[in-house]
């Protein structure tokens, strides 16, 4: 049996191409000939004049009359041709875009495991030349050298001591408290008008899931922020000792920080400036200029691990907290240590948080304790007893009169700083283990995670929409500008990102 090369059908009227040897049904073939002038398999020049016959019939069929029926299925033989021509056409063009996929796949891996392993080299390079610093300083002198945040390799010289808020920096801290509520109440109580409305709250779905951010190898991803400026940038920091930057929008890694030598527990995204801040367990705080992934600045304030960071709305200085019972006000631009205050029968510190103005911030402990703090005075002014376990987290809302707090008693407290007194207690499932809470920007929504992802109505503190795609606990939840878009991370490794489609 004879096929043709292009409807791979026995052909009535078989021919051979000359340049390429195939088979061909005339009539397609002469069409393509008649419209390309070349073979259709190998692309060189064809005439139809050059085509063989290999069987020509002995007795042709009349050709019907226009009008006959034979007439009719001619039209659709002929549309039959076309249509054989076309599928070849775009068999063929699908071969050669697979072909060229594959080559740019290939060049895609090839790129990426070259940059992973010089980023590797590079961060391990850094790290030793942030660790030799101190050494070399050490050696050559006793006196404190200053702050070196702008060097390469990042690690600046810490003072041995306390350089105090001064004047200059309270008023800067009193000037921007005024802008702050001032703006306030000019908003007031109107809800901003791109706002995400309930009901879109509640069509929410997931829009996303990416696993691949951090090391299969390690338990999972435990904080998370998102870019104020530019919400398509999300921080994560993993279990494995790595703070991951991600463009969302692009679903590029835009980052890969490294030098923790032990698991980030939290992480800050710089509002206004493409800068992160990480701490850690092995009792660090790191800034990064995500640019190039370089290392700017290492802050040694604390004796234990680092449990909780806040940046200032100023975005200057910066609240930690940790388990040597102690918080401690920096300033990033220079790394010097402000203060460093223990209070009164302290408790290891668990988290903390700046109130909107940032006058005023407050810290959890580990004996349930939430505890309110003048920042110019560096004095406990309010205490919130009530919790049952060790604080997890606290949140301020934007309106500058709530407090959010959950700890591991399986609920979630709502505190009233005008009258400093518990309002409404979120009563979650007996087992259910609170991770993180936080406030939107308009202070309108409450997210609550842990098991899963809880989003509340503010002032009514009535549930709207859950979400449940993670299959391991929820350590972190951030919202997007206007609460179009939540984002969420959990120790199963995955990024999860709810919406509007």
């Amino acid at each position: 049996m004879l096929y043709c090369a292009l409807s791979n059908e026995v052909p009535e009227e078989p021919v051979v191409s000359p340049v390429s040897g195939l088979i061909f049904e005339k009539e397609i073939i002469e069409k393509y000939v008649q419209e390309n002038g070349i073979d259709p398999t190998n692309g060189k020049e064809l005439h139809i004049s050059e085509l063989i016959p290999v069987r020509p019939h002995e007795s042709k069929i009349h050709a019907p009359s226009a009008t006959s029926i034979p007439s009719i299925l001619r039209g659709l033989r002929d549309e039959y041709d076309a249509a054989m021509l076309s599928s070849f056409s775009l068999r063929k063009h699908l071969q050669t875009t697979h072909d060229e996929l594959s080559h740019g796949l290939y060049q895609h891996d090839s790129a990426c495991r070259t940059i992973a392993r010089l980023s590797k080299e590079v961060s391990a390079a850094r790290e030793a030349l942030a660790l030799l610093k101190p050494q070399i300083g050490t050696s050559a002198t006793n006196i404190p050298q200053p702050a070196l945040a702008g060097e390469a390799g990042g690690m600046a010289a810490q003072p041995d001591e306390q350089a105090g808020i001064t004047d200059d920096v309270i008023q800067k801290l009193q000037d921007k408290a005024t802008v702050l509520t001032q703006e306030r109440k000019k908003r007031g109580r109107s809800i901003p008008e791109d706002l995400s409305s309930q009901e879109t709250i509640k069509s929410f779905q997931t829009l996303a899931s990416h696993p691949g951010l951090h090391s299969a190898s390690a338990p999972g991803i435990l904080s998370l922020d998102i870019h104020g400026a530019d919400t398509s940038k999300i921080v994560t920091g993993g279990a494995d000792k790595v703070a991951t930057v991600f463009n969302k929008d692009t679903e590029q890694i835009v980052a890969i920080l490294k030098g923790h030598t032990k698991k980030i527990s939290r992480v800050i995204y710089h509002p206004t400036e493409d800068v992160v801040m990480t701490a850690s367990p092995d009792t660090t705080i790191r800034t990064w200029n995500v640019d190039n992934a370089h290392l700017t600045l290492t802050l040694r304030f604390h004796d234990a691990p680092v449990t909780g960071l806040s940046l200032h709305p100023t975005g200057d200085y910066l609240l930690s907290s940790s388990l040597d019972h102690c918080w401690a006000f920096s300033d990033i631009r220079t790394g010097q240590l402000l203060t460093k205050v223990a209070g009164s029968n302290s408790q290891p510190l668990t988290t903390s948080q700046f109130h909107p103005d940032g006058l005023i911030f407050g810290t959890g402990t580990a004996d349930s304790q939430v505890k309110i703090w003048d920042l110019k005075e560096q004095s406990n002014v309010a205490n919130f007893p009530g919790h049952s376990g060790i604080i997890t987290s606290i949140s301020f809302s934007e309106n500058g009169y709530y407090l959010a707090t959950a700890a591991e008693d399986s609920c979630v407290k709502l505190w009233d700083l005008r009258k400093l007194k518990n309002f409404k207690t979120l009563q979650l499932d007996e087992s259910y283990e609170v991770k993180d809470i936080c406030f939107d920007q308009s202070g309108t929504y409450l997210a609550v995670c842990g098991s899963d992802v809880r989003i509340y109505i503010c002032k009514q503190w009535v549930e709207l929409k859950t979400f449940n795609e993670h299959t391991a606990a929820v350590h972190a939840v951030r919202f997007g500008r206007n609460a179009d878009f939540i984002a969420s991370v959990s120790m199963d490794r995955t990024l999860k990102l709810y919406g509007t489609r």
